[in-house]
């Protein structure tokens, strides 16, 4: 699967997670501490939109951390749709700036695919909603991520937990997620 196939597919099926939240599950917990349903929602579809602006070279939104999303599956959709289009018009092999200084397009593309699996995980975990990704997917996401994710980004009060031990065959969506630091639960598709 090429590079633009993985992130489509991703985004797309992390746009159907966000459309298929419960009007009754926003206050329910989720994988990540101290983020509820829609905060997880509000905070996906707020860097979407910053992962957007970088592709395209626009400066990021300036409200990410306070976001609150009027239609989120459909902003997430719209800005997914741009996003992937950027991608595909003006490359990886760039720089590209997200928020601070300018990072390599293929990190900063890699990061994007670890972000809307990840969370994606998450929010189909709190929502009881099916794991839509595939093993290919999921794969791809965990060999991206360890090349991208170093150690000092781990750890209490860091943005990734520590590696959760998995065995060695356990499908590709437990060992990326648990490579971020989630507790892997039973695949559901």
């Amino acid at each position: 699967m090429d590079d633009i196939e993985l992130l489509a597919g991703v985004l797309a099926k992390t746009g159907d997670l966000i459309a298929g939240v419960g009007d009754d599950q926003w206050a329910l917990p989720t994988p990540c501490p101290d983020y509820d349903v829609r905060t997880l929602v509000n905070h996906m579809v707020a860097w979407v939109q910053v992962f957007d602006a970088g592709c395209h070279g626009r400066p990021a939104p300036e409200d990410r951390a306070t976001y609150q999303a009027a239609d989120p599956a459909g902003e997430f959709r719209a800005a997914a749709a741009s996003l992937v289009a950027g991608w595909q018009k003006y490359g990886l092999d760039r720089p590209v700036r997200v928020t601070g200084g300018e990072s390599p397009g293929p990190m900063v593309f890699n990061m994007t695919v670890m972000e809307y699996l990840t969370h994606g995980w998450d929010l189909a975990t709190a929502t009881s909603q099916p794991v839509p990704y595939t093993e290919g997917e999921a794969a791809a996401m965990l060999a991206r991520a360890e090349t991208t994710l170093p150690a000092q980004y781990r750890g209490a009060g860091m943005p990734f937990g520590d590696i959760v031990p998995t065995p060695d065959d356990a499908p590709a969506i437990d060992r990326a997620v648990a490579f971020l630091g989630r507790r892997p639960v039973p695949l559901r598709s």
